[in-house]
């Protein structure tokens, strides 16, 4: 595939309610194919401010695309042909402690893998080098600290650490498995969290998750029966997004800083 001779400062994955970056200027559309196939849809490239950034919908534009069929591979090497180094991952998620109720952003430093047959390497095809990348932080630490200095710098309330489970989906997760999951030590639960976390790390990327809190995970909020919709879960998306330009725009001026 053909790669971008200018750089993109800021590669943005959107998870679930979040398929297009409003803010976004000059849009230029690629629908790259990598060694690893096709990405989830077409990555949109424009500007913020005079930025340049990169947009892509992790389940594609019109959400068709289930968590474990995404190619994680396939989207994160398409940024980085284009020139990305910096991914700033959007995750739709349920909050299990007391400090992730719904509408909450947080940017979590650690995380637990549930999934399972999911292809979570660049190794995988026969005669592939093999990495064993260092993954005892799962997100940069810098790109951490610069999106918790970008949320303070912007007045948007953010909640900094916080363990991250991923667990394999579509369906939501059983009482029981919230359970647990809270005895390991978990403070959301998300679906798409891995392979992409191990992916970045394997590419060079910097990388780190937005976590953005739909709904209390089953058994978790004040209410143990209650049912979560779809439309809950949306509103809950777009009241708790709606900080985010703010804090992009404030995430870019700290890099440009830097």
């Amino acid at each position: 595939m053909t790669t971008q001779t200018h750089p993109i400062e800021l590669a943005v994955i959107g998870g679930t309610g979040l398929y297009q970056l409003a803010d976004l200027q000059d849009v230029e559309t690629h629908q790259p194919v990598t060694h690893f196939g096709a990405p989830s849809g077409p990555i949109r490239v424009g500007t913020i401010d005079g930025h340049r950034v990169a947009f892509l919908a992790r389940h594609g534009e019109g959400h068709s695309l289930p968590p474990h069929q995404i190619n994680y591979r396939a989207n994160l090497a398409a940024l980085k042909a284009l020139g990305a180094r910096c991914v700033l991952a959007l995750n739709t998620v349920g909050g299990i402690t007391e400090r992730f109720g719904p509408r909450v952003l947080g940017c979590p430093d650690q995380l637990i893998d549930y999934t399972w047959g999911r292809v979570s390497t660049i190794c995988e095809e026969p005669g592939s080098e093999v990495i064993h990348v260092d993954f005892g932080e799962p997100y940069t630490r810098s790109l951490r600290a610069s999106i918790v200095d970008a949320a303070a710098d912007a007045g948007v309330a953010l909640v900094d650490g916080g363990c991250y489970g991923a667990t394999q989906g579509p369906r939501l997760e059983t009482r029981a498995e919230i359970a647990r999951m809270r005895r390991d030590g978990c403070d959301l639960v998300g679906m798409t969290g891995m392979p992409e976390a191990g992916l970045a790390r394997e590419l060079g990327l910097d990388y780190a998750c937005l976590a953005i809190v739909a709904n209390w995970a089953a058994g978790a909020g004040p209410d143990p029966d209650e049912v979560i919709t779809l439309q809950d879960v949306l509103d809950n998306v777009a009241a708790a997004s709606s900080g985010l330009p703010s804090l992009i725009g404030a995430l870019l001026r700290r890099k440009t800083a830097d």
